[in-house]
């Protein structure tokens, strides 16, 4: 077995919906970024300080993008799984606990295997908890496929040693304040299994099925090159050149709810076109590599300073507060809260259209508008 999955479970999202995009990203190579880097220090991270509280043998991972943040947030994440296990042994005498625990699905995705990052089994039931380090999205618990598969995968494992009834499914996405959950019988879990997840691998393996675009586009790595995706974009497109008086609210809502795709889908053309002409020597009619705005700095801030004052200029120094979010950093939440929360002021936030999915509670805009009169008095 290779240590990738055709079919992996963190790509279900967009396979299940795009059938073809499993073999067709295959032939772009798959570049690391510095947010892949981070959320995988961060999983060491998590693993190592859950490993140790239990006991099991296990190396403390170094790495350079360890920050106060990463401790932080893989406290919590530690903290919450324990409290999960510890409920767990009240209900069941001998419950599992598993950390980066390799699963295996292919009863119902060819050659399809994944890392769940924490399985808790008990008697009645199977919880999957997944950590998730980045904050760029906001991830939900409810149907998710990734999780879905790393259930049934631990249900091939465990369900004959067990007798499960649920599936608890949990993401935790502490840079977001984000903990969703969600809960499926084993009997729903299995009918989706048969009749959605199994079908839709069988088209995703041979690369067959049709092309379709949505926010699943996001991580492919054929993006900015997909036909489907373009087509789809320019489509929208086409609606910005009128002048929004003039589109009806149907053709308003549209746009909003897929402007972000299409700002997106830009961004990423630009992205491909730009790395192919700077690094790979590609010209596009109508466009030219130059040079972009010099940055200066100093080479050697000694010796600078040393110049500067043998010259008489003693003036030449700056001292300011640190940020909020650093001072945070720096004294973590709880202290932070003790000592200068008396000392720290929130004025409400500049009023924003989200799409309804958002979590952020509704404004009340009539109470809103009266406060703004009031103001105007």
């Amino acid at each position: 077995m290779s240590d990738h999955a055709l079919l992996s479970p963190s790509s279900a999202h967009r396979w299940l919906q795009c059938t073809p995009s499993a073999v067709l990203e295959e032939s772009f190579a798959n570049q690391s970024s510095s947010a892949a880097e981070e959320g995988t220090a961060a999983h060491a991270l998590c693993e190592y300080k859950i490993k140790k509280a239990i006991g099991e043998r296990c190396t403390k991972p170094v790495s350079e993008a360890d920050t106060a943040e990463m401790q932080e947030c893989s406290d919590a994440y530690a903290e919450f799984v324990l409290e999960r296990y510890e409920q767990a042994k009240v209900r069941c005498r001998d419950p599992l606990l598993l950390i980066e625990q390799k699963v295996d699905f292919s009863a119902y995705v060819k050659d399809g295997f994944g890392t769940a990052d924490c399985i808790i089994v008990s008697d009645n039931t199977l919880q999957i908890i997944d950590f998730k380090y980045g904050q760029g999205v906001l991830v939900d618990a409810y149907e998710n496929p990734q999780m879905k598969c790393y259930a049934l995968g631990a249900l091939e494992m465990y369900n004959a040693l067990y007798d499960i009834k649920e599936v608890v499914m949990t993401i935790f996405q502490p840079r977001r304040d984000n903990v969703s959950g969600y809960t499926l019988s084993v009997a729903e879990l299995l009918t989706w299994a048969e009749r959605v997840l199994k079908p839709k691998a069988e088209q995703a393996i041979r690369g067959k099925g049709e092309f379709a675009a949505g926010d699943w586009c996001r991580f492919c790595r054929a993006k900015a090159v997909c036909r489907k995706r373009a087509e789809e974009n320019m489509r929208l497109a086409e609606l910005e050149f009128k002048p929004p008086s003039l589109l009806n609210d149907r053709e308003i809502e549209d746009v909003l709810k897929t402007l972000p795709m299409l700002t997106k889908w830009a961004e990423d053309v630009f992205s491909y076109a730009a790395e192919a002409a700077i690094h790979h020597g590609k010209e596009w009619r109508g466009f030219k590599v130059v040079e972009g705005r010099s940055i200066r700095k100093y080479k050697d801030e000694t010796a600078v300073i040393a110049q500067a004052q043998s010259h008489g200029y003693t003036d030449i120094f700056q001292t300011r507060l640190i940020s909020m979010t650093a001072m945070q950093k720096l004294m973590g939440k709880k202290k932070f809260e003790e000592i200068l929360g008396g000392l720290i002021s929130k004025s409400p936030g500049k009023l924003t259209l989200v799409p309804e999915t958002d979590k952020r509670i509704q404004v009340n805009r009539l109470s809103v508008n009266n406060e703004f009169k009031q103001e105007e008095i």
